[in-house]
């Protein structure tokens, strides 16, 4: 039995593996998702006949704690809507971490002996115990982390909250963290253990809260990385290779992704952690000049349908408004008009990685309209209508042009370089970073305020009538 159980595990690490790979691309994300679902069934089901399983009484609770679970993941998935994905991903992450901590306290919690002077290491073992800190300390970051990007994503906190001298909270909360692991890892009570995780929560709270808006998903991503680092500490003190091997792949290809994002903002991780960035302008940042010139949505339409070349920026806001599908039936009566169209996505759009790619997915978009920044951006320049629509700070040009912006130094859009630009937006308000715009004010911009699913319904109307 227990060779049947590792075939089972290797053949659902081939299934993980695939279907990461698969995810890699929008035209077999799917079917990457089915096969690591697939993977994930085989890992459960196996453990249930893992060797270790023997003796356990408690299959009822399992099977009634699996039963329970998916039907609320089942529930809960079906009924989210697209603007609520980046909450129920970092929902999700947070509780992945929250259950390798979990585990992570059972394990040392076993350890310990109270009077018989038995530590949890000479109790587990030095190199268990070790793993069992390491993946509790991180498992906690994860979840407490994961909680906090949750309520700012669904604005039950503001995007961020300063703490004075939080870098130095940071460093005594850790500095504490380490000390209560050390004790608890050289004793055998418990209440250095409970105090070591709630340390640890404590320091994934202070780490997430002065983080802005704009690096939202950055910091979804690592926590994502983090998680799958605590899995696979967990799948050693549990002797488990399936966890090892899942957490080993979640968290390698989570960091990969984290320190992709951060390099597209042109930034490093330790400067999105720790620099307050997105809370708030910075002091020196000069005002835009100009003023905004407004235009509505029928000559909008005219300008496109008379277009030869016509890019399509999409945003946040376009999925606030759940505009796609009215937008993608514009973009096929531009096509017939034979206006060229392309869609251009920044690495950061959204609130969380491929946001804008499983947006345009959901309305028929093809894939092979769809191009990223690095492909697309010398092709503004040529391009006679930029359409922005929900999209602010990855279009911002004073990322290039002004030295006292926070978001100076990342890579944008360069829409600003096309002969007309159109940005539809509700306001006149800052991007999620709290940045003012100044591609608002520039000459060749024009604003068409509205919200975007009645306003492309109007461009709709006007371009059938050309």
């Amino acid at each position: 039995m227990g060779l049947l159980v590792q075939l089972s595990y290797f053949l659902a690490a081939v299934l993980f593996i695939l279907g990461l790979k698969a995810m890699s691309s929008p035209v077999t994300a799917r079917k990457g998702v089915m096969w690591a679902g697939v993977g994930m069934v085989l890992a459960v089901v196996a453990t249930l006949f893992h060797p270790y399983i023997e003796g356990v009484t408690n299959l009822v609770l399992i099977a009634v704690a699996i039963a329970i679970g998916g039907a609320f993941a089942w529930y809960t998935a079906k009924r989210v809507q697209m603007t609520e994905m980046p909450q129920m991903v970092a929902v999700y992450n947070g509780l992945g971490g929250g259950a390798a901590a979990g585990i992570a306290a059972v394990s040392l919690l076993k350890g310990t002996h109270g009077e018989d002077g038995t530590s949890v290491a000479a109790a587990l073992g030095g190199d268990v115990a070790t793993l069992a800190l390491l993946g509790g300390v991180i498992g906690s970051v994860a979840f407490s982390g994961s909680m906090v990007a949750w309520a700012k994503l669904d604005e039950r906190l503001k995007r961020s909250t300063l703490v004075e001298n939080h870098q130095y909270w940071n460093i005594g909360l850790a500095a504490l963290t380490a000390l209560l692991a050390i004790w608890a890892f050289n004793t055998g009570f418990g209440l250095p253990i409970l105090l070591f995780f709630a340390a640890a929560l404590a320091l994934g709270v202070f780490i997430t809260v002065p983080i802005g808006g704009a690096d939202m998903p950055v910091v979804i991503s690592l926590f994502n990385a983090l998680t799958g680092l605590a899995v696979g500490f967990k799948g050693y003190v549990l002797g488990n290779l399936a966890l090892v091997i899942a957490g080993t792949v979640v968290g390698a290809s989570g960091m990969l992704l984290t320190f992709l994002m951060a390099k597209a903002m042109n930034r490093s991780l330790a400067n999105i952690l720790f620099s307050g960035f997105g809370a708030a302008p910075a002091a020196g940042e000069s005002e835009a000049e100009g003023e905004m010139k407004e235009v509505g949505p029928e000559d909008a339409a005219y300008m496109m349908g008379y277009a030869d070349r016509v890019i399509v920026v999409p945003g946040y806001g376009l999925a606030v408004a759940q505009a796609q599908h009215k937008l993608w039936e514009m973009i096929e009566l531009l096509q017939r008009l034979d206006v060229d169209v392309k869609f251009a996505i920044h690495p950061v759009a959204g609130r969380m990685p491929g946001h804008m790619n499983v947006l345009l997915a959901e309305a028929g978009v093809p894939y092979d309209l769809i191009y990223d920044m690095e492909e697309i951006n010398e092709e503004f320049e040529g391009t006679d209508v930029v359409l922005i629509i929900g999209a602010n700070d990855v279009v911002n040009p004073a990322a290039r042009e002004d030295e006292g912006s926070p978001i100076y130094g990342m890579p944008i859009l360069n829409v600003d370089y096309a002969e007309n630009v159109l940005v539809v937006k509700r306001g006149r308000g800052a991007g999620f970073s709290g940045v003012e715009n100044k591609l608002f004010f520039r000459d060749n911009t024009r604003m068409v305020f509205g919200d975007a699913q009645k306003v492309v319904a109007e461009m709709v109307q006007t371009v059938k009538g050309i």
